[in-house]
């Protein structure tokens, strides 16, 4: 490229305007990835904000679907318990649970606190529902119907029976399974801890043991399910890939 006068090179200012447009764009998608989880809580030792660079912004509103707006970062922070003790006086200590472990929210079954309503499509019906409540779902024809099949928990041992399944109508894909355990309790099972035998005709979950079906959070409604129950469910079953037994939470060498 030519130059405008003797001593500034164009592709030199491009470049320089290039690289400084390049910095505020990183500086603005950083602060606006701290509009929600943010400040922080450090364990040093009292309630220490922590906001690391750049600040957080200031609020921004956003206007939702239902009509209601929302102000983001709200600066509310997370005012439950923590159910758990750190084995070690050091920061950043691992945590014990306190009691039943795969019920205390902590660790892999830690969840966030939403709104206890469902997530609602574009006009305005339950995005996730069971099967039976939706007749124009159905499964295709080349894969396996899990229905009817039986559930194999990560003891080996039969858990229960796949009831339904509940889709979402918003994609064309299963959120969870419904089990009727071996006690005749309903419980749904995310679809992502599921492995599906087709030839074995079973439904296998890992993440926990048949008698811990049982205790699986559940739903407050037999046909939808809320923000805060899908968390819940879902942090059970990720609780379960550490507290199912004694030997996961253990040394791996």
């Amino acid at each position: 490229m030519g130059a405008i006068v003797g001593s500034i090179d164009l592709a030199q200012v491009v470049l320089y305007m290039f690289w400084i447009f390049f910095a505020g764009l990183i500086f603005y998608l950083r602060r606006e990835d701290k509009r929600e989880g943010y400040p922080l809580e450090s364990d040093r030792g009292g309630r220490v904000a922590v906001q690391g660079f750049p600040s957080i912004p200031t609020p921004k509103a956003f206007r939702m679907a239902s009509g209601e707006t929302l102000y983001r970062p709200d600066r509310k922070a997370d005012t439950r318990p923590v159910n758990a003790q750190p084995i070690a006086k050091w920061p950043g200590a691992p945590l014990e649970p306190n009691g039943a472990p795969m019920l205390a929210g902590v660790g892999p079954g830690a969840f966030a606190e939403r709104e206890d309503r469902p997530e609602m499509t574009s006009e305005g019906h339950p995005s996730i529902v069971p099967m039976r409540f939706e007749p124009l779902a159905s499964i295709d024809p080349n894969d396996a119907d899990p229905r009817g099949m039986n559930v194999i928990a990560a003891d080996r041992a039969k858990a229960g029976v796949v009831a339904d399944l509940w889709i979402d109508r918003g994609e064309p894909q299963i959120r969870y399974i419904e089990v009727e355990t071996n006690s005749g309790k309903h419980v749904l099972v995310p679809m992502v801890f599921t492995m599906i035998d087709g030839y074995s005709k079973t439904v296998k979950v890992d993440a926990i043991l048949a008698s811990q079906f049982d205790a699986a959070p559940t739903t407050a409604k037999p046909d939808q399910i809320t923000k805060r129950e899908e968390d819940r469910i879902s942090g059970y079953f990720g609780a379960g890939l550490l507290y199912a037994t004694p030997k996961r939470t253990g040394d791996v060498l």
